[in-house]
C-alpha cells in the first residue's frame, strides 16, 4: 500500500515531521535571548544561522529515527497518532528509505558546517557542546531508545543545555550561567514531552526491544515522573530570578504554571485510557512550546527595560 503522498519530495519532507520542529525555534529563542540580554546585541544573521543549525540537527533525529523504525518493523506496529507513531510515510513508499537515511545524514553534515562556521568565527568554546549534540543525533534511535534513563534524559539535554547553551556560545562565543540556568526549563519540559509521548507506543516499542520507563513502571507512575520534570523546571526558573541569574521579566515564564497544572491531573487521570490521553498530549505541545518562547520574551524585554 503506498502512501497519500508517492511524491518523492513530499515523502521526504513529511519524515522530517515538519509539526514536531516548532520546538527548535522555540528552544533556540531562548539561547538568542540570553545571548542579546548579556551583551546587549546578537547579529540577525548569527542567530539565523545558528537556528539553521539547529533544526538541521533536528530534521536529522527525526529522519535518522524514521529510517531506523522503518527498518526495525516498529512503523509496521505502531498505532500512530499526532503526537507519536513518526509520519507513516516509509510504510507505503519503501523504495525511499535510502533516500531518507541519505538526506538525514546530510541534514547532519549541515550542522556540523554551520558549527565549523562558528568554531572558526568565535573561538572552540562551542566544540564539546558540537560534539555532545552530534552523538546525541546518531545515537538516539539505535542506542538511547533502548535504555530508560537515556531515553528519559536525551530529549532534555538535546533541546536545553545542548540547544539553548550552544546557541548562546554560537553568538557570544563564551559560556553564561545564565543560558545554563535558563537551559533548564526546556530540560525538563522536553523530557516531560518525550515521556508522555511514549504512551501509545508502549506495546509497539516493547516488540522492538526499545525500553523506556511507561513500558517499565507502567504509564500511571510514569505520569509521576512527568510531573517531576515540569515541576523541576519551573522550581528552576524560579531559583534563576531569586538568586538574580535571570531578570525578573523571565517570571513571564510563570503563565503556563495553570496549564502544566492541568496536564499533570489529566494525564493522571487518563493514563491508560489512550483516547482521552489525545487532547492532553495537545496541552502539553502547548505547555513546552509556550513556556521558553515566554522565557525568551522575559529576555529580550528585561534587556530593553535595562
Amino acid at each position: 500500500m503506498r502512501s497519500a503522498s508517492a511524491n518523492p519530495i513530499g515523502v521526504l519532507f513529511a519524515t522530517t515531521r515538519p509539526a514536531f520542529l516548532l520546538l527548535t525555534p522555540a528552544c533556540a529563542a531562548v539561547g538568542i535571548g540570553t545571548a542579546y540580554w548579556t551583551t546587549g546585541g546578537v547579529s540577525a544573521v548569527g542567530a539565523l544561522l545558528a537556528l539553521a543549525g539547529a533544526l538541521a540537527a533536528h530534521v536529522s533525529v527525526n529522519m535518522l529515527n524514521e529510517y531506523f523504525d522503518f527498518r526495525s518493523g516498529l512503523d509496521a506496529q505502531t498505532q500512530r497518532t499526532p503526537f507519536s507513531g513518526g509520519s507513516g510515510a516509509l510504510p507505503g513508499n519503501p523504495s525511499l528509505a535510502g533516500a531518507v537515511l541519505f538526506t538525514g545524514l546530510l541534514a547532519l553534515v549541515l550542522t556540523g558546517a554551520v558549527g565549523l562556521h562558528f568554531l572558526l568565527t568565535q573561538g572552540r568554546a562551542l566544540l564539546p557542546l558540537g560534539i555532545a549534540g552530534l552523538v546525541v543525533v546518531l545515537a538516539y534511535t539505535p542506542w538511547v531508545t533502548r535504555h530508560p534513563v537515556a531515553s528519559l534524559l536525551a530529549p532534555g539535554l538535546g533541546f536545553g543545555p545542548l540547544m539553548v547553551v550552544g546557541t548562546h556560545v554560537a553568538l557570544t562565543g563564551e559560556y553564561s550561567a545564565a543560558a545554563w540556568a535558563a537551559s533548564l526549563v526546556p530540560f525538563g519540559l522536553v523530557n516531560g514531552l518525550l515521556l508522555l509521548n511514549q504512551f501509545p507506543d508502549v506495546d509497539a516499542d516493547r516488540a522492538v526491544g526499545r525500553r523506556h520507563l511507561p513500558m517499565l513502571l507502567g504509564r500511571p507512575r510514569a505520569v509521576r515522573v512527568y510531573a517531576v520534570l515540569v515541576r523541576f523546571s519551573f522550581v528552576a526558573l524560579l531559583a534563576a530570578i531569586v538568586l538574580d541569574v535571570l531578570p525578573g521579566f523571565c517570571a513571564l515564564g510563570f503563565v503556563t504554571v495553570p496549564l502544566a497544572y492541568v496536564v499533570i491531573v489529566q494525564a493522571a487521570r487518563h493514563a491508560d485510557d489512550l483516547p482521552a490521553l489525545l487532547p492532553v498530549l495537545g496541552l502539553n505541545v502547548a505547555l513546552t512550546l509556550t513556556t521558553p518562547l515566554l522565557l525568551a520574551a522575559g529576555l529580550f524585554l528585561a534587556k530593553r527595560a535595562a
